[in-house]
């Protein structure tokens, strides 16, 4: 299963040359990673609230080309990998017109109760939505 969703380029995601900024290609991908945890039913504010909690402990980023202001840019994520303790999640951000590649980045998470302690295995609800979305061709 991918989650895409398509993005204007604002001034505010730019930097003093009129390129994005890098930081903010890091926002993108955070809001990909959510937007398809809900698509999966993971609401995270309810997972918070079953002492569940997904932090990044690990992220590689490949820039390839800059998006530029008034770009049209489209944020794809999907699971690429479901371990017993991790899940990493594939994202790319393209331009929309051209399919020009700004970024292929993978993120490292875990799962983690309230205090910050890493579950030994991934709880039954992550691990269910997560290897269902591998397996989801939509």
């Amino acid at each position: 299963m991918k989650h895409e969703f398509t993005h204007r380029v604002y001034y505010a995601d730019t930097d003093a040359y009129g390129v994005v900024w890098h930081g903010t290609y890091l926002r993108w991908m955070e809001m990909g990673r959510v937007e398809l945890c809900d698509k999966l039913g993971l609401d995270l504010v309810e997972l918070k609230k079953q002492d569940i909690a997904i932090p990044v402990t690990n992220m590689n980023v490949r820039y390839k080309a800059s998006a530029k202001l008034d770009d049209r840019i489209v944020i794809e994520t999907q699971i690429a990998k479901v371990s017993p303790v991790t899940i990493t999640f594939a994202q790319t951000i393209k331009n929309a017109q051209t399919g020009q590649i700004f970024i292929i980045a993978d993120f490292e998470t875990v799962a983690v109760n309230n205090n910050g302690k890493i579950y030994r295995r991934m709880p039954e609800i992550l691990k269910n939505a997560f290897e269902g979305a591998i397996q989801c061709k939509d």
